[in-house]
């Protein structure tokens, strides 16, 4: 019997070949009707057999394209017009966006045979892609997705392409970045001064001048790397010196997951994520086998690994002789990503030694994603190539609020009915680029996502960039979110935890209801509210921000106001080219001079990395906690030193004992790892030993746990924490979406305010009753 149905399918099915997919299951099962994108997702009428149409119905779910998404298929019965063949019409361009925004993702194994195959006509090609595989949302002006509206547009398709894209039985199938040696973008190798080389094998030089130790500025699918050989102690020496990044680890792409294998300990859970359509930088342990230059990544245990994810990337390691490059965001220190020719050549002289670009725009930057597996789980440092915008499901509306994260490793996130968008990494706001940037991309995702800007939500810092930001927009409402509860929240949510639970937040920087640094919290609470019910005792930190950028002073002035004229000497006696200067932090202390006072985990870190020798000057942030990580091993269990907890209004973890033992140790010229170690084990002792007299008081207690806070990047910290808190009834719960560090600031925040307004509705709408 002849039947029709109407069918809307929303989710991430634009730019993924799910037309084509659609128009092939409809020829197999021999229906009539269409198929087309709009601004909801695709819709589809069908005609033919009732029994037919169930069959399309069940493979649409269960067959989709390997980058689609479902969200929903709705399906509603319809009078049939008695069409005689099936096809993909064009885009409706009208009406309220509800569209997933197509990620981009990298080249798949049937366009890498072909690029390889000498008979195919895109032999060696750069930019070959195809509905599953390439640039997305890097390239798109406006949605839908459709090619007039990227920056492929000034690219007129050759007659060979054309027949690809027109085909329903090809994998080009309305592929949108579809392109050859004939008709589709061009590679350059540009020396210094922007003058061409000319060469019929522009990627053939650039490798050459790489092997010969040379830095090579390469634009890619989301912005410019620089690159070296990765093996060479010189070039990568010279890289640092001129990018002027002395110290902090520097991501490399390797040829393949074979010779990953060999420079670095990968599990099953690692080689997927290296391997998948994603490709982040997967953070790695050394192998006993690891060759690469020390300056790479010097004094770590651990690499950043990434595997080649564009048709460029891999034609760059087509000679064998180099399988590792060091390649890392081009842009100089503090500043966005780098993605416009004019900018590159202009931020990058003095830098690079030449350009490997290429013709095709790019309109959306992504820097890579970072990524490690941590106590079994996925653990992301940065969420963004790959995997945004992609959004995540939630649990009540969140339409109309926006909220604008922080101030260091700042993101957005944007809601839309039941769907919550996070925005790409876009860094530290702390320059008029910086926040330029910032604003245009968030721009761009408020037009896409098209939601009515309702109640922003800021963090509660008064000294924060976005305090201001928010003012250049007109929102009905602005909520101001504490640093802490906006971590805890985005974890509850990602979990669908509902009712109380608690929250251990360990973190570098949160500004605190009563005027001082927070960043090593127990709370205790919901998305909507929350209390505080145990912290880090504060000391002070003499010259505030100085503090943070030279540890040594954050260590000396700890030992002062814990320990008096003892921890002047001790201090004097660790630090000893700086006793004047310690003189002088005293008097700062004791006058109260540019004074804060801090309690939190990234401090105490920093304190301690300092005692020991390890980092007493930062040279980026993070380093002194990082390093001191690095020491301790995450397969031992250490003794801890002494501590407090004492019970003032609210429980106070007091670590000064640890500190004076600690100073000791040093002194006595124990083994810095020990130290590392001992001290790792004090501070998951210490909130073992605090959850324990909560529990007491509160026996009735949801036993739920949140870890998060940028602390929990902290291998040992995450695994001794969980185990421990496990061994005593609790259930422990990490984020796994999106980053514990600020860069998932924004998506909790968003979940405080969506809670604050669903009870406010609530207590409304009784009231009227």
């Amino acid at each position: 019997m002849l039947t029709a149905v109407k069918i809307a399918v929303s989710g991430r099915v634009q730019g993924v070949g799910f037309r084509p997919f659609v128009f092939q299951l409809a020829d197999k099962y021999q229906l009539k009707g269409t198929v087309q994108n709009n601004m909801d997702g695709v819709k589809i009428h069908l005609e033919g057999d009732s029994e037919a149409i169930q069959l399309f119905l069940s493979d649409l779910k269960k067959k989709a394209p390997r980058l689609s998404k479902i969200n929903e298929i709705l399906v509603q019965q319809t009078e049939p017009f008695g069409l005689v063949d099936f096809t993909i019409i064009a885009s409706e361009r009208s009406g309220a966006s509800m569209l997933v925004i197509p990620i981009d993702s990298a080249v798949c194994e049937d366009c890498l045979d072909e690029m390889n195959d000498p008979n195919d006509f895109r032999f060696h090609y750069p930019f070959i892609n195809c509905t599953q595989c390439g640039p997305r949302y890097t390239i798109i002006e406006e949605l839908p997705y459709d090619r007039p509206y990227t920056s492929m547009k000034t690219f007129s398709m050759c007659d060979d392409c054309r027949r690809e894209y027109e085909d329903p039985t090809n994998r080009r199938h309305h592929a949108q970045p579809i392109a050859c040696p004939k008709c589709g973008p061009k590679v350059q190798l540009l020396k210094r001064n922007g003058v061409e080389i000319d060469s019929e094998n522009p990627i053939m030089e650039a490798i050459q001048r790489l092997k010969a130790g040379k830095i090579v500025a390469i634009k890619g699918i989301g912005g410019y790397h620089l690159a070296c050989d990765a093996s060479n102690e010189q070039a990568v020496t010279t890289l640092r010196n001129r990018k002027q990044r002395p110290n902090r680890p520097l991501a490399v792409m390797i040829a393949s997951i074979q010779t990953a294998m060999e420079m670095a300990v990968v599990n099953d859970a690692e080689r997927e994520l290296l391997t998948s359509p994603e490709s982040p930088i997967v953070v790695l342990k050394k192998h006993e086998q690891y060759q690469l230059a020390e300056g790479v990544a010097p004094g770590m245990g651990t690499i950043g690994i990434m595997l080649p994810y564009t048709p460029l990337h891999h034609l760059l390691f087509s000679d064998a002789s180099l399988s590792c490059l060091v390649m890392t965001s081009a842009n100089p220190s503090g500043m966005p990503i780098l993605y416009k020719d004019a900018e590159a050549f202009h931020y990058l002289a003095g830098i690079t030694d030449y350009y490997l670009v290429h013709n095709r725009e790019i309109l959306h930057p992504v820097d890579d994603s970072v990524v490690q597996i941590n106590d079994g789980t996925r653990d992301f440092l940065r969420r963004s190539r790959g995997y945004v915008p992609d959004p995540f499901s939630t649990n009540v509306d969140v339409s109309g609020i926006v909220a604008l994260s922080g101030q260091q490793k700042t993101t957005f996130t944007i809601g839309r009915n039941e769907q919550t968008f996070v925005g790409p990494h876009i860094g530290d706001l702390e320059n008029i680029e910086t926040i330029n940037h910032y604003q245009q991309e968030l721009d761009h995702l408020l037009k896409w996502i098209d939601t009515p800007k309702s109640v922003a939500v800021i963090d509660a810092h008064p000294g924060y960039q976005v305090q201001k930001l928010v003012k250049e927009y007109e929102f009905e409402e602005i909520f101001e979110v504490q640093h802490h509860h906006a971590h805890m929240a985005g974890c509850l949510e990602e979990h669908s935890i509902e009712g109380k639970a608690f929250g251990i937040i360990l973190d570098g920087t949160g500004y605190g209801h009563d005027g001082n640094i927070w960043g090593f919290e127990i709370l205790y609470g919901d998305a909507g509210e929350y209390e505080r019910i145990a912290h880090l005792e504060y000391t002070p930190l003499p010259g505030s921000e100085k503090c943070i950028r030279e540890p040594w002073r954050n260590a000396a002035a700890m030992l002062i106001s814990q320990h008096n004229e003892q921890g002047v000497e001790l201090a004097k006696a660790i630090f000893t080219d700086k006793t004047d200067q310690i003189d002088i932090l005293k008097m700062m202390i004791a006058k109260n001079i540019n004074t804060v006072y801090a309690g939190t985990c990234g401090r105490l870190f920093d304190a301690v990395s300092a005692l020991c020798g390890v980092t007493k000057v930062s040279s980026y942030d993070g380093e002194a906690a990082i390093l001191l990580a690095e020491l301790a091993d995450e397969q031992l269990i250490y003794n801890p030193y002494l501590f407090d907890l004492e019970e003032k209004d609210i429980f106070t973890i007091n670590f000064s004992k640890m500190t004076k033992e600690i100073a000791i140790d040093v002194l006595a010229k124990k083994d810095a790892a020990l130290i590392s170690g001992r001290f790792h084990e004090t501070i998951v002792q210490s909130i073992i030993l605090a959850m324990e007299q909560l529990i007491k008081k509160m026996p009735n207690a949801n036993r739920k746990i949140i870890l998060s806070g940028g602390s929990f990047h902290n291998r040992y910290l995450r695994k001794r924490l969980t185990s421990e808190l496990k061994e005593r009834g609790f259930s422990v719960y990490v984020p796994e979406k999106v980053p514990c560090n600020d860069g998932g600031l924004s998506y909790g925040q968003l979940v405080v305010a969506a809670a604050k307004r669903s009870a406010r509705g609530c207590v409304l709408e009784s009231q009227l009753r």
